[in-house]
């Protein structure tokens, strides 16, 4: 699956920016409790905030997006939870570009784990956050472009499967 990204596109809700964005590009399946979902795609992010990755959303104040964004021209791994208001976290990850990366997120109980890795390599944690074991949640890839247009990913693999057993 090849998506291209419309320019502007984004998610984040208020903190620290003030503004809202929901315009963000992603193909949502339900995610049931107990499950993971999966998420492959060739990275080739080169301009501010290019990203891709996996979205869970409950609704329009309740949602996570975790995966690869290009930020003060670097590579990050990193999450933004949003309940209510977004927040960021990230780290560097420079040799990842080109590279096929994995986005993991396995709900279990009150909480999604996220995991991340490149190629081959084993998963590594990402982020812990709150999720309501009741929710409704849907989930699948996405990317956004914040800053301009002609961004595409190249999606290979998408799955729902069973839930990480451990939090580390």
């Amino acid at each position: 699956l090849v998506v291209s990204a419309a320019e502007g596109s984004d998610a984040w809700r208020i903190t620290s920016y003030g503004f809202i964005h929901d315009s963000e590009h992603a193909l949502l399946a339900p995610f049931p409790p107990e499950s993971a979902v999966e998420v492959e795609f060739t990275l080739a992010l080169s301009e501010q905030f290019d990203q891709a990755g996996v979205f869970v959303q409950a609704d329009a104040e309740t949602w996570v997006k975790a995966g690869v964004e290009f930020a003060d021209a670097s590579l990050n791994l990193g999450a933004v939870v949003t309940l209510g208001r977004s927040d960021w976290s990230s780290a560097p990850v420079p040799d990842w570009d080109g590279r096929r990366v994995t986005i993991r997120v396995s709900r279990s109980g009150d909480a999604l784990t996220v995991r991340a890795r490149v190629d081959e390599e084993p998963f590594r944690f990402v982020r812990l956050c709150p999720m309501e074991a009741t929710r409704s949640l849907q989930a699948g890839p996405y990317l956004c472009a914040p800053t301009r247009s002609g961004f595409s990913v190249r999606f290979h693999r998408w799955s729902l499967t069973e839930p990480d057993a451990s939090l580390h």
